[in-house]
């Protein structure tokens, strides 16, 4: 773990007792840090008092003296007001940070790899990790995935540290520096947080802050704010700028057109390889996520050979177009991550003869953006709340079922797709709606289709 050490006999403040502000709390207090506590939650409360931390409510105007504060990232920072605790960190003249600037305070060593967009920096992150590891060199993988950055190995001078970064935790980290940064896209999200698309931008831009000459910048230039940016970084920034692209070959870069990956990012050392087969990294959305992981591996020094095989063996993410299951001729993908339309179209334009599973809790829009893919679709299994509301849509255009919840509805496409016998077909839960209605979350909701799935292959085959 990443021992603490900058903050000794300091007054840190941290608000916010989930996975990383709890580790973060912990690693201060075990590095002498005077660490003062606080999270609305009662058994995240008592959890820190049992771990020998002091909890004080933070929100009160009886507020520590303190150097710091460590803001949880979900807490508002500026907008749409700032929290009350902001505001009295500011009064108090601390610095309001994240868990991203304690880390970096704390590391001795090792490269950073950084990477943000609005979409699939999960994805992103996880297969530059996979590469690495695959082929024997140090690393780690935190941040907005998986394990807090506080609490990561501490690695040598060679090693990588993969960091995946939301807008929030960029806005609390002022002292950002990656040796690879990578921006994937920019799209609207997250506008109440802050303010407007400008302000979204600006911070998704700070990905980029502080590189010298020895930095690699990474950039879809697909999208036109991303390629607005790269253009700025071109004439303004330093260190090397590598572009991606899923729509055209780049000089300097890497792109992937139509499955096949061509590297040019290191001199005369170009290499293709043909990735359409790999069923992890199916889709242009995926194509775009393998072209800033093949780059960051070859910044970092990785043979194309090693890429190669590392591309290959990588099995994707839980939840995200992952493969469940087989049973003859019928694929079973869970892309429960789909929470909305947008997410959903990446699923619908990556398969033929799809029987879609969809619904949950609407979200504004419905499904009505996806009307030019559904031809694709052979038949639709209605669940959740959306039901009637994508029944509507619909309507005339593709055959559904309202099946009412996911076990039936996995029974139901199961069934359609081997009655209508096609040479391959898919039983697709993407559900373009929120989970909340039947599941605690998206996870539990793709852990639930794929036990239904492992239920009704084990039927059948029997």
């Amino acid at each position: 773990m990443m021992q603490s050490h900058s903050y000794q006999h300091k007054n840190i403040a941290v608000f916010g007792l989930g996975k990383s502000g709890m580790a973060t709390a912990r690693q201060l207090h075990l590095g002498a840090a005077h660490v003062f506590v606080w999270d609305d939650n009662e058994a995240r409360r008592q959890a820190a008092q049992e771990a020998g931390l002091i909890v004080q409510d933070l929100t009160e105007n009886s507020w520590p003296e303190a150097e710091a504060l460590v803001l949880s990232p979900g807490v508002p920072l500026t907008h749409p007001t700032p929290h009350p605790v902001v505001n009295l960190a500011k009064k108090a003249g601390a610095a309001v940070i994240g868990d991203i600037e304690i880390f970096l305070q704390e590391k001795e060593a090792g490269r950073i790899i950084g990477v943000t967009g609005t979409n699939g920096k999960s994805t992103t992150s996880a297969l530059i990790h996979h590469l690495l590891a695959s082929a024997g060199k140090s690393t780690a993988l935190g941040g907005n995935i998986g394990t807090p950055v506080m609490d990561l190995p501490e690695l040598e001078l060679e090693g990588c540290y993969v960091l995946e970064l939301s807008s929030y935790q960029l806005d609390l980290t002022p002292s950002w520096q990656a040796d690879v940064a990578i921006l994937l896209n920019i799209t609207p999200d997250h506008l109440d947080r802050h303010g407007d698309m400008e302000g979204y931008a600006a911070v998704k831009k700070r990905i980029f802050q502080h590189q010298d000459e020895n930095g690699i910048a990474i950039i879809n230039i697909d999208d036109p704010i991303c390629e607005h940016i790269a253009t700025c970084l071109a004439i303004y920034g330093e260190g090397k700028l590598v572009p991606i692209s899923t729509e055209t070959s780049v000089s300097g870069g890497v792109s992937v057109i139509d499955g096949r990956l061509e590297d040019l990012s290191v001199g005369d050392q170009s290499w293709t390889m043909d990735i359409s087969k790999i069923g992890s990294l199916r889709g242009r959305h995926n194509w775009q996520n393998a072209a800033a992981a093949v780059a960051a591996a070859r910044s970092v020094g990785l043979t194309p050979e090693e890429i190669r095989s590392g591309l290959q063996s990588f099995g994707g993410l839980s939840h995200r177009m992952e493969e469940v299951g087989r049973c003859e001729n019928i694929l079973f993908i869970n892309d429960s991550k789909a929470t909305n339309a947008e997410a959903a179209e990446k699923a619908l334009t990556s398969f033929g003869n799809i029987f879609w599973i969809a619904g949950g809790r609407p979200k504004a829009g419905g499904i009505s953006s996806l009307a030019p893919h559904f031809g694709r679709i052979r038949e639709a299994f209605l669940i959740g709340e959306a039901a009637d509301q994508f029944a509507e849509t619909l309507d005339g255009k593709v055959l559904y079922r309202n099946c009412g919840d996911l076990t039936k509805a996995v029974q139901m496409a199961a069934q359609a797709a081997q009655k209508a016998g096609h040479k391959s077909s898919v039983v697709l839960l993407s559900p373009a709606a929120a989970s909340f209605d039947q599941f605690t979350s998206f996870e539990a909701r793709g852990d639930a289709f794929r036990a239904a799935v492992q239920q009704w292959i084990k039927e059948a085959q029997s």
